[in-house]
């Protein structure tokens, strides 16, 4: 496979109402059917009008900033100081909901597209219908890592491709079914269109050529594949919001023991679990007898009925 990266010069600052199919397509007569074309979110939000007011400095910018990011926040994930780790509508995590205040106006702010698939679909089907021309379109946007310094682009949106390579059920050489490889190839490609596109030359489209041999006949799924299940995500909270979130459940258990037995496992990893932190010597012992426990476990009284009479 042999990639190559290329610039869509000349398409100079995307206002309200641009056709951004008529803008790409007469900077880049020389597009290909097969090409993947990574685009950055902030002219699609431009063009779509995702804007809003707000002073250009001072204490009543950062009022409005935070009443901005507190309507495009779903959930708050993390925050220390001024930063906010947020989960947006969309279902991305991102610091400040991806709001930015880069290459607009100082007293404007631009927000992510409200749905940055259908924006990919919508771009893509322009450019086949009116210019005759089939690629896949990534909408692209900056994040940082977590455990990792630095930031890069990823793709929010795509029409034309799978987001996904999925490797499992294959074999490597060395005779090992793949069991858990699934590769963002969208991610990939969004970070490598970043490359030639920086973030201060006014380069908002970039062509990634030689990956695909042809776009999907279909949109396909989008990026919103991307999206981790919160079911299945370990690291959903940061530290301090899950430790307030323990706190928030433990004052809703009742006082008194359980209607069943806790599982003898899980008591097992509760004594391991404080058997090192507590005073030495400290010994804890499981008591299963009911009769034994009856006499450990005081009654507890019923202050609802007490508040009742």
């Amino acid at each position: 496979m042999r990639l190559e990266i290329l610039p869509v010069l000349g398409i100079g600052d995307v206002t309200e109402g641009d056709d951004l199919a008529t803008l790409i397509a007469t900077a880049a007569p020389w597009l290909r059917d097969g090409d993947v074309l990574v685009v950055t979110s902030k002219i699609v939000s431009k063009a779509e009008g995702r804007l809003v007011d707000v002073p250009a400095d001072g204490p009543e910018r950062l009022t409005a900033r935070d009443e901005v990011l507190a309507a495009e926040t779903a959930r708050v994930v993390a925050s220390r100081g001024a930063t906010r780790i947020v989960q947006t509508h969309h279902g991305f995590v991102m610091a400040s909901a991806g709001i930015d205040a880069s290459n607009v106006d100082k007293t404007r702010l631009v927000l992510l597209p409200t749905d940055p698939d259908a924006s990919a679909r919508t771009l893509r089907a322009a450019l086949r219908q009116r210019y005759g021309v089939d690629v896949a379109v990534i909408i692209s946007d900056t994040m940082g890592r977590p455990w990792r310094n630095g930031l890069t682009d990823v793709a929010l949106g795509v029409a034309g491709m799978a987001a996904i390579r999925d490797h499992r059920g294959e074999v490597d050489p060395y005779g090992n079914e793949l069991q858990l490889t699934e590769m963002a190839v969208v991610d990939e490609l969004a970070g490598a269109g970043e490359l030639i596109k920086g973030k201060c030359d006014q380069v908002p489209v970039a062509v990634v050529r030689g990956y695909l041999a042809a776009p999907l006949p279909h949109d396909g799924d989008g990026a919103v594949t991307l999206v981790r299940d919160a079911a299945q995500d370990l690291f959903s909270l940061g530290t301090a919001e899950a430790r307030a979130a323990g706190l928030r459940a433990a004052a809703t258990l009742t006082d008194g023991p359980g209607p069943t037995p806790a599982e003898a496992a899980a008591i097992r990893r509760a004594i391991e679990a404080v058997s090192d932190v507590v005073a030495p010597g400290t010994v804890f012992t499981h008591v299963a007898a009911e009769e034994v426990r009856a006499g450990l476990v005081p009654p507890v009284p019923d202050w609802r009925r007490g508040r009742a009479a």
